[in-house]
């Protein structure tokens, strides 16, 4: 077993020293040195990221190792930071020895909940790199664990897509089938449905199955060809292109005038502050304009507008 190096400096992050999150050597332990510190779900053998993570093992590829720290109450014994799927899955597959991380920080949140995951347009274009590089189809399709024709759906996923919606959704994980949908619109409004979603936080292929059934005609790459929505009839459609008509007509209307409303209410709340923080003012309007000072005050107080103003 390898022991690991100690970081160089002090580690204070003082004169200058910046602290070493990680040992800079990786360390091989065995299963039983390694204390998980949650408990899996029982059904996690049947979760596609574990059927990804066995196939990829099964060719002996780990891109990321487990993370651990030493256990301070016990020699030898170590603490698992991230990778308890990776452990379980090493641990099924009958590794006597495996290769981890030593982290100079026992606090398991920084690395399960600041972890900037996999975009669709980002997988996209990994796969795309790769193909370039002369890996076939079939190989990535084995290391994902999907079937060959999901790989290639994948190879076209932005295929009529114009830009502007790939850079508002190239941090975003979003269903394939969301792409496939907005492909079906023309790139004016594909822009105005990638807005919509981003102001709702909405990216579901629902939402978007919803805006293509109240998408006009004329905003669809083919027009003459009859939109067919699940579950929706024509004359439901068509209710659905006048609501959603109108419904972005007063978003687009509020949106104009709200960042001026809320301009004007913060220069009438600054002014006001100061001015009712004159105690002759305040005397004043309490004794002849109550009303008024009332009303000074409900806009100081004001945290933001009011629906429909």
């Amino acid at each position: 077993m390898s022991k690991p190096r100690k970081p160089a400096g002090n580690g204070n992050g003082k004169d200058g020293d910046i602290p070493i999150g990680f040992e800079m050597e990786l360390i091989t332990l065995r299963p039983d040195q390694i204390v998980p510190v949650k408990a899996l779900s029982p059904t996690i053998h049947t979760t596609l990221k574990y059927k990804q993570l066995v196939a990829s093992l099964r060719d002996g590829t780990l891109i990321e190792h487990p993370v651990v720290t030493p256990d301070a109450k016990e020699k030898d014994r170590y603490i698992l930071l991230d990778g308890h799927m990776r452990l379980a899955v090493l641990k099924d597959l009958g590794a006597q020895e495996i290769t981890c991380l030593v982290s100079t920080d026992d606090e398991s949140y920084t690395y399960n909940k600041h972890v900037n995951r996999l975009s669709t347009i980002q997988e996209h274009r990994m796969i795309l790199r790769a193909l370039r590089l002369g890996a076939p189809e079939t190989l990535i399709a084995k290391r994902l664990n999907v079937d060959v024709e999901s790989i290639l759906r994948k190879r076209t996923l932005l295929n009529g897509i114009c830009p502007e919606v790939i850079e508002m959704f190239k941090d975003k994980i979003i269903a394939p089938k969301v792409f496939i949908l907005l492909r079906k619109m023309i790139p004016y409004r594909q822009i105005e449905v990638a807005e919509l979603m981003e102001d709702s936080g909405i990216y579901s292929i629902t939402y978007a199955r919803a805006a293509l059934a109240a998408t006009p005609k004329e905003q669809l790459v083919n027009p003459q060809q009859p939109k067919k929505i699940k579950g929706l009839t024509p004359e439901q459609m068509g209710r659905m292109e006048n609501e959603m008509g109108k419904l972005q007509r007063v978003y687009r209307l509020t949106e104009e005038h709200y960042g001026k409303n809320v301009m004007n209410l913060t220069l009438a709340k600054g002014y006001l502050t100061k001015l009712l923080g004159n105690v002759r003012v305040v005397r004043y309007l309490a004794q002849h304009h109550a009303g008024i000072l009332q009303e000074f005050q409900h806009i100081i107080e004001t945290k933001s507008i009011p629906a429909g103003t």
